[in-house]
């Protein structure tokens, strides 16, 4: 099953690549984030520059797909045409303590009534859209028994 309706844009790689490892560890059913090889620390979303210290010596560092709901919102308003016969639906901000609490948005999958636990373990889904003309995979999220 997608969870994108038909008519939504597709993600695709920033044009200047920076994001390319991303999509591609997806792809392969594979989390990263980037790392710092300076000072070692993780961040997300990815920048040229380390949030921490400016270096610009940063590379993608697979992590166990595993993280806690640090916040979320339960959308009840479509944000684009395609969605208005798709709600509610939860958007979740994952949160990995073992990576420097870096954070990473996106959708909870299940009831989009089910009740959201802030701290609540949760872990990747990689949703493979292989036929579409640019294929691409989504990270979304589901709950976990993983603490």
């Amino acid at each position: 099953m997608s969870y994108l309706n038909p008519g939504l844009p597709r993600p695709v790689p920033s044009p200047d690549g920076l994001d390319a490892p991303y999509w591609k560890a997806a792809a392969e059913n594979r989390l990263v984030l980037q790392r710092c090889s300076d000072c070692g620390t993780y961040q997300w979303g990815p920048e040229w520059t380390c949030h921490n210290c400016c270096s610009e010596n940063l590379v993608f560092e697979e992590i166990l797909p595993h993280g806690r709901i640090y916040s979320y919102e339960r959308v009840w308003h479509p944000v684009h045409p395609a969605l208005a016969e798709q709600g509610p639906y939860i958007v979740v901000l994952v949160e990995f303590p073992n990576h420097d609490g870096a954070r990473m948005v996106g959708n909870l999958l299940g009831d989009p009534l089910q009740e959201v636990k802030i701290g609540g373990s949760v872990e990747a889904v990689f949703e493979h859209h292989a036929d579409a003309e640019n294929p691409y995979t989504l990270v979304q999220w589901r709950v976990s028994e993983q603490q």
